[in-house]
């Protein structure tokens, strides 16, 4: 069969198509013949030979990857029959050399998911899918560490990948504001046609402040919906002036960062008055966001940064990984991945919830679709930062 290996850390080149060994399913497993391979960036991190966590580094030659879909063609012992023929996605573990990058894969039947079919009764895409199980499942477990609420003003970094549209979509159904912030035209351009056909407005207090959405009389009129998407490209100079016009001058009450360094510190400068080079100005606490809350009865917006990793390369300076470097806040900091982070719980309800998203329609999946023999392009853009969405091998 088809694979990709590597037998050296080291550019992404040193991802080759093979051809390896059928595998055959053992007691408990079955046989997918997979058409959709999830690419995560701890993958490259992997690829590159950096050990520490989240993954140790595996023995070589291997078969990276650890997400997968496709159909069951075989069972092993012990297991049910009526699996073959079964459309499934599968996460393959917390392992380095999970052999997701295969056209055949022996999975553990207890990881299987039967992919659903959308609400219209279309079957939900594998690719889609894949993006569900590894992606949508980190957005979910994320989001429920967030506890967003239509009070919230929330500043999303690296909008448009993966763990950012998602973000975005769910901010919105939840009546929040949104600022994204994502790096360049096309990319602003993917978040635009992302916004959905018809987005119900909020009323004003889920904005800051009152006034764009008061009457004289002083009653609260609702905000149109596609007021609450704001579009930053973090590419140009002057991207975090651009992002305080877009709050009206006042703070955001959420910012979740994956990215870290500068981008992550100078969005979450954005929660209070601490400026973006981390020099406090004479008010050093945050913001007063009463006036946020009110929606529904929600309440007032507590500032909190939600952080789940340094896609830089670099921590965001107000969290505890950044050491010495932090900037003091009290801005509350909550740890979705991370040595701060509290353990993860089982995995599956979190990918059954993000599967049912997406086949309700509630969630639109973007993919950065790749053929499966060019890994290495997968990898390099990746790194490079010129994907959008989850990247998929197909």
């Amino acid at each position: 069969m088809d694979a990709i290996r590597h037998h050296s850390f080291g550019p992404p080149e040193v991802l080759t198509l093979e051809q390896i060994p059928d595998p055959t399913p053992g007691p408990g497993e079955v046989l997918v013949d997979a058409v959709a391979h999830g690419v995560h960036l701890v993958d490259t991190t992997v690829r590159r030979g950096e050990s520490g966590p989240p993954l140790p580094l595996p023995s070589l030659p291997t078969v990276p990857g650890r997400e997968i879909a496709g159909t069951v063609t075989a069972v092993g012992a012990g297991v049910d029959a009526s699996w073959v023929g079964r459309r499934v996605a599968a996460h393959l573990g917390r392992v380095p050399d999970g052999g997701g990058y295969a056209r055949r894969v022996a999975v553990a039947a207890e990881k299987l998911h039967v992919i659903p079919e959308r609400d219209t009764g279309a079957p939900l895409d594998p690719a889609d899918a894949i993006a569900m199980i590894g992606t949508g499942r980190m957005a979910i477990y994320t989001l429920d560490i967030a506890a967003v609420t239509a009070a919230d003003v929330v500043v999303v970094t690296a909008a448009a990948g993966g763990l950012g549209t998602l973000f975005i979509q769910e901010a919105l159904n939840s009546g929040a504001r949104v600022v994204a912030l994502a790096g360049g035209a096309a990319k602003l351009q993917l978040l635009r046609e992302l916004l959905p056909d018809v987005l119900p407005d909020a009323l004003p207090g889920a904005q800051p402040g009152a006034q764009p959405g008061a009457r004289s009389d002083g009653e609260a009129v609702p905000l149109p919906g596609p007021d609450r998407l704001a579009l930053v490209d973090y590419t140009v100079p002057d991207w975090v002036d651009a992002a305080r016009a877009a709050l009206a001058g006042a703070p955001a009450t959420l910012v979740l960062d994956g990215v870290g360094g500068e981008l992550g510190t100078g969005a979450a400068a954005l929660l209070g008055r601490e400026s973006t080079n981390g020099e406090a100005t004479d008010d050093t606490a945050p913001a007063d966001v009463s006036a946020l809350g009110g929606i529904g009865g929600t309440g007032p917006a507590t500032p909190r940064l939600v952080a789940y990793g340094w896609a830089s390369g670099a921590p965001n300076r107000y969290t505890s990984w950044a050491g010495a470097d932090r900037i003091e806040s009290s801005v509350e900091v909550r740890y979705a991945l991370g040595p701060d982070a509290p353990p993860m719980p089982d995995q599956r309800p979190y990918q059954e919830r993000a599967l049912a998203r997406a086949a309700s329609g509630q969630w639109r999946v973007v993919t950065h679709r790749v053929p499966f023999a060019e890994a290495a392009r997968a990898h390099r853009e990746l790194e490079e930062r010129r994907t959008t969405g989850k990247v998929v091998l197909v």
